[in-house]
């Protein structure tokens, strides 16, 4: 039996183990998943050990995605351009290798929700290490271009800067958003979680199609409510199906096998 976790601090509250277990019965695939938390600082020691006693693959989450990065051996391109690591494999030579499947995971889900990205103009708000994983991915589905929205308009235009060979990427502030319409609009901050919503203007969404929150909840989040409060006819969704989505796609590196993610977002949705 080849043997998974997610590592993470604070880890408890992680539906990987669950959707992990989701995907092995429904492939048939014998596998076992867990949880480990190490320090904040411990991160180093604690993948060291869990590689020495045999363990295939782990996920990475907050706050050890720049760890993992390091930890590598070899990363992938898509690791490379995000500059962080979610997913590492131990390969039968036994050198490590680091993937990062949040872009995979997040055009997965829009494409199943909204259809083909081709064409389209996206804003992404927030210039953190969760938009910096998905722009890759998200030029690679042939979107028409990317404006990036952030608080500090320098750390946006530095994010822009870094796609500015791999597609049309633009950056601005919140209060300097360009005058024009967005298609889709991907709310890439953490402002969900405590209920909050980014500092940016309503205008946004009048003529938007589709607002996506990264973050998920039980019920609308407070990003998907204001989307619809300032535009009736918009089309929202949270990101479990992106959480499901970045995860199919490690067990695929890690077992060369895709499971079905629509079940298995219907099964973790009931038990949120």
């Amino acid at each position: 039996m080849d043997r998974y976790a997610v590592f993470g601090n604070p880890i408890e509250h992680s539906k990987s183990p669950l959707i992990h277990s989701l995907f092995a019965k429904q492939t048939e695939q014998n596998i076992e998943y867990g949880r480990q938390q190490p320090d904040a600082d411990g991160f180093n020691d604690a993948i060291n050990t869990f590689f020495a006693k045999g363990y295939t693959g782990a996920n990475v989450t907050s706050p050890f995605k720049l760890d993992a990065f390091r930890f590598a051996d070899e990363l992938t391109p898509r690791a490379k351009v995000a500059e962080a690591v979610n997913t590492l494999y131990k390969r039968e030579d036994g050198t490590i290798l680091g993937d990062n499947t949040d872009g995979a995971g997040l055009v997965q889900d829009l494409q199943r929700l909204w259809g083909e990205l081709n064409g389209k103009h996206l804003l992404l708000i927030g210039a953190g290490g969760a938009t910096r994983g998905i722009i890759l991915p998200l030029i690679l589905a042939k979107v028409n271009n990317i404006h990036i929205a952030n608080r500090t308009a320098s750390k946006a235009q530095q994010l822009a800067d870094m796609f500015a060979n791999e597609g049309a990427v633009s950056a601005s502030g919140f209060s300097d958003l360009p005058e024009t319409d967005f298609d889709l609009i991907v709310n890439c901050t953490s402002s969900s979680l405590d209920g909050d919503l980014p500092e940016i203007a309503p205008r946004i969404f009048t003529n938007a199609s589709f607002a996506y929150d990264m973050t998920y909840k039980p019920h609308a989040t407070s990003f998907m409510a204001w989307a619809h409060e300032c535009n009736q006819a918009i089309k929202t969704a949270d990101g479990l199906g992106m959480l499901v989505g970045q995860a199919a796609e490690s067990f695929y590196v890690w077992r060369n096998v895709r499971p079905l993610i629509e079940p298995v977002i219907k099964t973790v949705r009931e038990m949120l």
